[in-house]
């Protein structure tokens, strides 16, 4: 459990995340699929990495648990800064990250795939943004990489979900296929980066982050920001606790 890497084929490395029951990571988790992309990056024999997930989705977000049990905020920093490392550990891996998104992929998850560079998603896969239920704010960032702003924005305060069909409509999923084809199909897409000169390959992942028209990073950060303010004047935990069901004043 937890974070694994492994090397299944030439140039590709899969990082895989193992977080029963429904992948939701706690702050150490997010640190270490940061440091498990990074160094897969860094490898000179690695042309492609796939990130994946064992179970039955792909990532839930962040451990709400882990909050709940703190009463300070030390459990919400960790949140913050483990997520803002895995999300920047995706987009800036050296080489392109291809993610093979299974069953859901919320909250945080949506941070990861927002970040990657290319998706192939099972047809049960689902994408959304549950954080007003959850007491947080974030991801807007990442949401508006795979859908269009007014739809980011509608999903965003609704916390709807779209299907991996919406996205691939949008142009934002490379592929929809049986899930039992998903890793088969991620494979391939990253066999066939792999392929290509891992020193051109890697001139070209940095040359296509410098050209994008959004510093995810900086907007990422700024989001999280109106997260702690909500700690802080207290709906946030009050929201969390009752997992967006409290009553409206």
């Amino acid at each position: 459990m937890g974070v694994s890497t492994s090397s299944p084929a030439t140039g590709i490395s899969v990082v895989t995340v193992d977080c029963p029951p429904v992948n939701a990571l706690p702050a150490q988790g997010w640190y270490d699929l940061a440091d498990a992309l990074r160094a897969a990056g860094r490898d000179p024999e690695v042309r492609c990495v796939v990130l994946a997930a064992a179970g039955r989705g792909f990532n839930a977000g962040v451990d709400i648990k882990e909050m709940q049990r703190d009463s300070g905020h030390d459990a919400l920093i960790g949140a913050n800064r483990g997520c803002f490392e895995a999300f920047a550990a995706v987009y800036e891996c050296e080489v392109p990250v291809v993610a093979a998104v299974n069953g859901f992929c919320l909250g945080g998850g949506i941070g990861l795939v927002g970040n990657a560079d290319a998706i192939v998603a099972s047809d049960d896969a689902t994408f959304g943004l549950p954080e007003l239920d959850r007491g947080a704010l974030g991801a807007a960032t990442h949401l508006a990489r795979l859908v269009p702003q007014h739809l980011m924005r509608a999903l965003y305060y609704t916390s709807r979900t779209a299907t991996a069909a919406d996205l691939h409509a949008h142009g934002s999923v490379w592929k929809v296929v049986p899930r039992a084809e998903l890793m088969h199909s991620a494979m391939e897409l990253a066999g066939e980066i792999a392929r290509k000169d891992g020193y051109l390959i890697r001139l070209a992942k940095a040359a296509i982050n410098g050209i994008d028209p959004v510093d995810v990073r900086r907007s990422y950060r700024f989001e999280q920001g109106f997260t702690f303010e909500a700690n802080l004047s207290g709906i946030a935990g009050r929201v969390r606790d009752t997992f967006g069901k409290e009553a409206r004043p």
